[in-house]
């Protein structure tokens, strides 16, 4: 595949997967923040408060560095901590009856997030691609820094 075909796909692809986590800081976490500390409560989520300050931080932080590609690994990290936690504390499908309407919308939503920690170990593991800060900067395919050869 051509380079440049290769950096503009890394960089829609980086972008689009990392929509989800910007949508869920700036459309609903910030704006409600009073709101989504009573939803965390409501899910026995320990010092809500602090937690939500922490995962906006994870969410901002994360989606930036992957969208930019500039130390990637690091926000990929992050976003796969934050899905960790926020699929054991909402999207418990095994808490509801297997023939309830509620197991099947919450095994949906961790499937959901199951794939996306996928995601971000590939980001892990594999760094952020073409097109990415971090390619230009020099760093090799398995993270380390090329010597020119």
């Amino acid at each position: 595949m051509n380079s440049t075909v290769q950096a503009v796909l890394g960089i829609v692809a980086r972008v689009m997967l990392a929509t989800i986590f910007l949508m869920s800081a700036l459309g609903k976490k910030i704006p409600d923040f009073a709101g989504t500390v009573e939803y965390m409560k409501a899910h026995q989520v320990p010092a809500p408060s602090v937690l939500l300050v922490g995962a906006i931080a994870f969410l901002l932080v994360g989606s930036v560095t992957v969208v930019l590609g500039y130390k990637a690994r690091l926000g990929a990290g992050l976003l796969f901590v934050f899905l960790v936690l926020a699929t054991y504390y909402f999207h418990n499908f095994w808490n509801y009856a297997a023939d309830s309407q509620e197991f099947q919308m919450q095994m949906i939503q961790f499937m959901k997030n199951l794939g996306l920690m996928g995601a971000m170990l590939m980001i892990m593991v594999n760094g952020p691609g073409a097109g990415s800060l971090d390619a230009r900067k020099g760093e090799a395919e398995d993270g380390r820094l090329s010597l020119g050869t």
